[in-house]
C-alpha cells in the first residue's frame, strides 16, 4: 500500500489527544494497563508522565509532538506491519514514528511480554 501526502498531512495535524483515549481502551480491554501504556510511550518518545499530560492539554498535534519527542535509538528495531504498512518501509519519518507507536500499543494489547515491546 502507497502511503500518499495527503495521508502523511493527515496524521501531522491528528492531535495526539484525540487518539490517547483510543489507545488506554485498546490496552485495558486486553488486560493491560495505563500504566504500562505510559511506559511504551515513555520507552518511545522520552516522556514522563507530566509532559505527557501537558502535551495532551495543549492538543499538540502528532507533528508537535514528535518534534518535542527524543525517540529512542532503539525504535528501528520496531517492524512489522500496523494499518496495513509495513512500518520498517514508511518513508516519511513523521509517519513512520506515528506508526511505530501504534505498533508498540498494539504489541501491549496483544499482550506480548514488555521486554520484547520494549525491544529489551
Amino acid at each position: 500500500m502507497k502511503i500518499t501526502d495527503k495521508h502523511n498531512q493527515r496524521i501531522a495535524k491528528m492531535t495526539f489527544a484525540s487518539v490517547y483515549p483510543h489507545y488506554i481502551t485498546k490496552v485495558e480491554k486486553k488486560g493491560r494497563t495505563k500504566e504500562e501504556l505510559h511506559q511504551v510511550i515513555e520507552w518511545l518518545t522520552s516522556f514522563d508522565e507530566d509532559t505527557m499530560q501537558e502535551l495532551i492539554k495543549e492538543k499538540v498535534t502528532f507533528e508537535t509532538f514528535f518534534e518535542k519527542a527524543t525517540l529512542n535509538p532503539n525504535a528501528h528495531l520496531i517492524t512489522g506491519v500496523i494499518c496495513g504498512y509495513r512500518v520498517e518501509e514508511i518513508d516519511n519519518p513523521l509517519t513512520q514514528q506515528v506508526r511505530y507507536l501504534d505498533k508498540l500499543v498494539d504489541e501491549l494489547a496483544r499482550g506480548k511480554a514488555m521486554e520484547k515491546v520494549l525491544r529489551g
